[in-house]
């Protein structure tokens, strides 16, 4: 039979799932765009699961802001509407699948990807990096595609760098006016004389006036020191994101820009279209579906997106608008114990909560831990999973910690209490690992150089390869959820053993010659105003 050329492919998909969704107020994916399909490496077989193929695309979304699953989604009220009352966003996406649906083994694998990025392909089959598999090398050994999962990739940033995947989110306003706000960069001063304002070479919210004596920036070395202000004839606005200072920036030096935005997204639509996405492909018995044989959906996240799928969890993205449980099993690496900015006015995603630099953004707040637990100070009572407890969605979830979370993500909060003293176990949904001595970032051998001047360290960086942990942990995940085969307990530190213990009680021999870190990350208690509870 004669395959229909790509325009018809397009035209066909994307009318079946409007169809599908017309008459459905609950369903959310409005349509699939497919730009791209073609069979990978020639058709190349895969085990039983055979040939696969790539999906290349836009999903199109239209939320309802009054229906209970997003009431929690800030400003969604305040963005244009269609003529169905509902919000409209859209984002790239990339499906891998195997060519005949039936030989799928009716799992969906779905990274949320780390500013953008995709690496499930790198950590779980050896391979290439690649923002585009082609080559046999980027797909590596296909340990998982002979097994028949199937791999989905979505944009859920606004704001990251050009060639990654990303998301084009609504901008609120009020009665057709923008909305203004401060927004604030932070950096660690570079060599020369500019500097981006966004983190990791991200877009920039726009700056109001950027002539504006409003405008503040300021700079101090460590960040418990008070600030100094930096005159405002010394520095400027340059293209869009960029700022200059005469006379340079001090390497090392942390710098603030405070400045006065207007146009803020509306950030917490990536969750929601991450909710959304894996809904359909996992429950749309429609010929619009590609995969029609879904029956459980996995989530990963590594480091950023640990936090965002923890995040998700939090605030109850783990309900589908139907009510219905979106991921049944979530692999959190990495993570720590923070979220982030994915749900707030101006939010920067890529923010995370360092020692040095990106400090005071909202990452490291109670809760922490999957347990509910009574904070001592406030007498807030909260959990990760408090939302999804409610609704009957608590997925299986994993929690991969390293020597590094401990020292610069607050980790042990996860299994203490918010104060430290004492341990907390974790639900029985729950396991909590952690791989001693391991870097943040799976390391490789022979060992890197150091990237680049702002990682230099007193020694290289860490080799530890430990993917192959990754991977046997996610077959682990994999069988508790598809056949209740309980995984290994839980393995971390105890206060109770004396296994976690303060720094200054590790007994780390002296005469090494090492310098050692002053201390860990503390998780601030910050307070960000009164209307933070409603993401402002």
């Amino acid at each position: 039979m004669m395959r229909p050329s790509l325009p018809v492919v397009n035209l066909w998909i994307g009318l079946l799932v409007f169809l599908a969704f017309a008459s459905d107020a609950q369903a959310r994916l409005v349509s699939l765009s497919i730009e791209r399909r073609e069979v990978v490496l020639d058709g190349r077989a895969f085990g039983l699961a055979g040939p696969y193929e790539k999906l290349v695309g836009t999903a199109h979304f239209a939320v309802d802001p009054d229906l209970p699953q997003n009431q929690i989604i800030v400003d969604l009220k305040l963005a244009p509407r269609n003529v169905h009352g509902e919000v409209e966003f859209s984002s790239d996406f990339y499906l891998l699948k195997p060519v005949d649906p039936s030989r799928s083994n009716g799992r969906l694998f779905y990274e949320a990807g780390n500013r953008g990025s995709k690496r499930i392909l790198q950590i779980f089959q050896k391979a290439s990096r690649s923002a585009d598999p082609t080559t046999g090398g980027e797909f590596g050994d296909g340990v998982l595609m002979s097994r028949g999962f199937s791999f989905l990739w979505m944009g859920w940033q606004w704001d990251v760098p050009d060639g990654r995947m990303r998301m084009s989110m609504p901008v609120a306003v009020t009665d057709g006016q923008p909305i203004t706000g401060l927004v604030r960069g932070n950096f660690v001063g570079p060599v020369g004389s500019t500097a981006l304002v966004a983190d990791r070479g991200h877009r920039a919210y726009s700056v109001v006036n950027p002539a504006s004596d409003e405008h503040v920036m300021t700079v101090k070395s460590l960040p418990t020191d008070p600030p100094t202000v930096v005159p405002r004839d010394r520095w400027r606005f340059t293209e869009p994101g960029t700022v200059e200072l005469d006379g340079g920036f001090v390497p090392g030096q942390i710098y603030d820009v405070v400045y006065l935005s207007e146009g803020p997204r509306v950030i917490g639509t990536g969750l929601a279209g991450t909710r959304d996405i894996v809904s359909f492909f996992k429950y749309e018995e429609g010929d619009a579906n590609p995969l029609p044989n879904t029956e459980y959906a996995l989530g990963w996240g590594v480091s950023q997106t640990g936090r965002f799928l923890r995040h998700f969890l939090y605030q109850g993205f783990n309900e589908d608008e139907s009510g219905r449980q979106v991921f049944d099993g979530v692999f959190d690496q990495v993570g720590g114990a923070g979220r982030g900015s994915f749900n707030h006015r101006f939010g920067q995603a890529s923010r995370d909560a360092l020692q040095h630099f990106n400090f005071l953004f909202p990452v490291d707040m109670f809760p922490f831990a999957d347990t509910t637990l009574t904070d001592p100070l406030t007498g807030v009572t909260d959990g990760l999973l408090r939302r999804a407890s409610n609704s009957g969605t608590v997925p299986k979830i994993f929690h991969l910690l390293t020597n590094s979370e401990y020292f610069n993500r607050a980790g042990s909060l996860i299994h203490t209490d918010p104060t430290g003293v004492r341990d907390v176990a974790p639900p029985d949904t729950s396991r909590i690992y952690m791989v001693s001595s391991g870097p943040h970032i799976v390391g490789q051998f022979p060992p890197a150089p150091n990237p680049s001047a702002s990682f230099l360290g007193q020694a290289s960086m860490n080799p530890l390869v430990y993917a192959p942990v990754i991977r046997a942990l996610f077959d682990a995940l994999d069988a508790w959820v598809v056949d209740d085969r309980e995984p290994p307990p839980s393995r971390y530190p105890r206060l109770a053993d004396k296994t976690l213990t303060p720094p200054p009680e590790t007994g780390w021999p002296e005469g090494t010659g090492a310098r050692l870190p002053l201390s860990p990350l503390t998780a601030l208690r910050l307070d960000f105003g009164p209307n933070w509870s409603s993401g402002i």
